[in-house]
């Protein structure tokens, strides 16, 4: 298991920022990776939806629930799938206007990378962590 957590403070409202990185919908705005989110199905915890994700040059496909949700504050969602995960959003106030933390828990799907390939997979999937976050920014700047 892998876990990777980065953060980021954005000029923008703790509301704000919680309902557009939680939104399923706009998730492939700002997800780097991301290729589509569908089929979604409610709002809050117990949300579900599919999605498509781009991985090491593979589309994988997967489905999530919202497990915790606490408004504009934290949502945790879980994955199953080709890949299976946990994502762990975290916003808070801060004096120029939110910190959001994304954490990602996941397994490298070893059998399509070998086990080579893992350290390189999860440097590249730390710095994705990291390009998101700054779309994210870069988005609510406007």
């Amino acid at each position: 298991m892998v876990t990777l957590r980065k953060s980021i403070v954005i000029s923008a409202p703790q509301d704000r920022v919680f309902d557009y990185v939680t939104e399923p919908s706009t998730m492939a705005e700002w997800l780097t990776k991301m290729v589509e989110v569908r089929d979604i199905v409610g709002t809050g915890e117990g949300q579900q939806y599919e999605w498509t994700y781009k991985y090491a040059g593979l589309l994988l496909r997967g489905q999530s629930v919202v497990v915790q949700h606490v408004p504009n504050r934290l949502a945790v969602s879980q994955s199953i799938g080709m890949i299976g995960s946990t994502w762990t959003f975290r916003v808070e106030p801060h004096e120029e206007g939110s910190a959001l933390t994304i954490e990602v828990e996941y397994s490298v799907p070893i059998p399509v990378l070998g086990k080579i390939a893992e350290h390189v997979a999860v440097r590249l999937d730390a710095r994705d962590l990291e390009t998101s976050l700054t779309n994210v920014q870069d988005m609510l700047a406007s």
